[in-house]
């Protein structure tokens, strides 16, 4: 199996077990002037309404950058759920 596939098959399964593509806005201090704000965007699977993985990616910012966080805005989307998903049996051609 190819990587792009591997990946492909991979969200799929997420999606199917209530995963949504979530995007975070992280603007952040600079180290060596606080009162300069970076953006950074960040964008994975995760689960509504919790964001685990964006928590998990916010704690290891926390403990090993050293620009400290100043706000975080998260949007998400659902892309498919189970009912959604489904095999098609035909093919249906229109003139």
């Amino acid at each position: 199996m190819k990587a792009s596939q591997a990946r492909d098959h991979r969200e799929l399964q997420l999606m199917l077990q209530g995963y949504r593509l979530a995007t975070a806005e992280i603007l952040y201090r600079m180290p060596d002037n606080l009162d300069l704000l970076q953006a950074y965007l960040w964008q994975d699977f995760d689960i509504a309404p919790d964001f685990p993985v964006l928590m998990k990616f916010l704690r290891f910012w926390e403990d090993n950058l050293d620009g400290p966080l100043h706000s975080v805005r998260v949007a998400s989307t659902q892309l498919m759920t189970p009912a959604e998903f489904r095999a098609v049996d035909g093919i249906i051609r229109v003139h």
